[in-house]
C-alpha cells in the first residue's frame, strides 16, 4: 500500500489548496453524493465542516462513518485513507493541515477519520 500520498494530487479534481504558508496548507475538499477517493494521507489537521454529510472513511480493513454536521470544527489526527459520500447531500470540508515538524510521526494505524464529533 502506498503511504503518503497528497490529496492534492490523487483526487484534484476533490481537493484544492486555499492557502499555503511555512506553517499550515488549507485545503478545501468538495464532492458529491457517490464519490470516492483513492489512498491518500492527510497529516495532522484541522477540520471545518462546511456542509453536512455522511461519509464512510476506510484503511487498514477498518470502516467508519462520519455524520459530518454544518459548523463543527475538530481534530484529524495524521492518517491514511479513502473516503466515499454515502449520503445524499454534497460533502465541503476546509482541511488545515499543519507543517510541524514530526507531524506524521504519530501517526496510529488504529485512528480513522475525525475525532469523536459530539
Amino acid at each position: 500500500m502506498e503511504m503518503h500520498q497528497d490529496p492534492t494530487v490523487t483526487d484534484s479534481d476533490k481537493y484544492k489548496v486555499v492557502f499555503e504558508n511555512d506553517k499550515v496548507r488549507v485545503l478545501e475538499y468538495k464532492d458529491k453524493p457517490g464519490d470516492k477517493t483513492t489512498l491518500h494521507h492527510h497529516p495532522n489537521s484541522v477540520m471545518y465542516f462546511i456542509s453536512s454529510f455522511k461519509r464512510q472513511i476506510a484503511a487498514n480493513g477498518k470502516t467508519v462513518t462520519v455524520d459530518g454536521k454544518e459548523g463543527v470544527v475538530t481534530w484529524l489526527k495524521a492518517q491514511d485513507h479513502v473516503g466515499e459520500n454515502i449520503g445524499d447531500t454534497d460533502t465541503h470540508v476546509l482541511l488545515v493541515e499543519l507543517k510541524e515538524p514530526g507531524n506524521d510521526d504519530q501517526q496510529d494505524q488504529d485512528v480513522l477519520g475525525p475525532e469523536k464529533i459530539v
